[in-house]
């Protein structure tokens, strides 16, 4: 009976059993450890996995992890700050169901014709998903779980909820997480004192906040801070 498992054909019908029993496994598997989503419904979530990420690649190079939060109601954030990252990060975020499919198709003509990854079209909720759950990785499993990820957000909080997480988890330099953080870390301040001016200076380096910095930026930042200025002198997609 062994020989015979072996003969070609029923090689590939074993090959494709086992196959399927392991997707099957891993199916069963994610199932299983999938995040309730629906406690961030009423329960701020104590860490995410960004956090926990960053804490590792400390201890990797023998460092102590730092991690300043202090979570604020959204409430409490300032206006200008609600404004300005919605401008920088995803105007249309209360419009959406989660997915922004007029900048996913712009993003991939910009990247069609350029040839390279030249422009993201990641939603506040997309990136709310991949910093609570998920690593920087973008292979194709990855990306399916943010996506069902991004859905499950949708469904079960309000729009508000999310990005009042959004904006107290957000990563804004090494081991600052959240507005009222950076607020204090950068103008020794509350987020909810926060100008026009720091608002779009702390939107502006959402990009990359351990490359840049809102206080001392550079010529890209100094462009990116006038740009959401300007547009939050015109536009107020905040609203209460």
């Amino acid at each position: 009976m062994l020989r015979d498992l072996f003969r070609p054909g029923r090689r590939i019908r074993s090959l494709l059993f086992i196959l399927c029993m392991a997707m099957a496994a891993y199916a069963v598997y994610e199932w299983i450890t999938y995040p309730d989503v629906a406690v961030l419904a009423d329960k701020n979530p104590k860490s995410t996995a960004w956090m926990e990420m960053r804490n590792r690649e400390a201890r990797s190079k023998g460092k102590k992890p730092r991690q300043s939060q202090v979570w604020k109601p959204l409430r409490d954030i300032s206006p200008n700050l609600k404004n300005a990252v919605l401008i920088a990060e995803d105007a249309a975020f209360f419009q959406h169901e989660g997915l922004d499919y007029k900048e996913i198709k712009e993003a991939l003509k910009i990247n069609v014709e350029k040839m390279e990854f030249a422009r993201g079209a990641s939603t506040i909720t997309q990136q709310l998903a991949k910093n609570l759950y998920l690593s920087p990785s973008k292979n194709p499993v990855r990306k399916l779980k943010e996506l069902l990820l991004t859905l499950s957000l949708e469904r079960h909080l309000t729009k508000k909820r999310i990005f009042e997480i959004y904006l107290n988890t957000i990563e804004w330099g090494d081991g600052i997480y959240g507005a009222e953080a950076a607020a204090r870390a950068y103008y020794r301040k509350s987020c909810s004192e926060l100008s026009g001016n720091e608002a779009a200076a702390l939107a502006a380096v959402i990009i990359n906040p351990r490359r840049y910095s809102p206080t001392n930026p550079n010529k890209r930042i100094r462009r990116r801070i006038a740009m959401i200025e300007a547009r939050m002198a015109k536009y107020h997609y905040y609203k209460n």
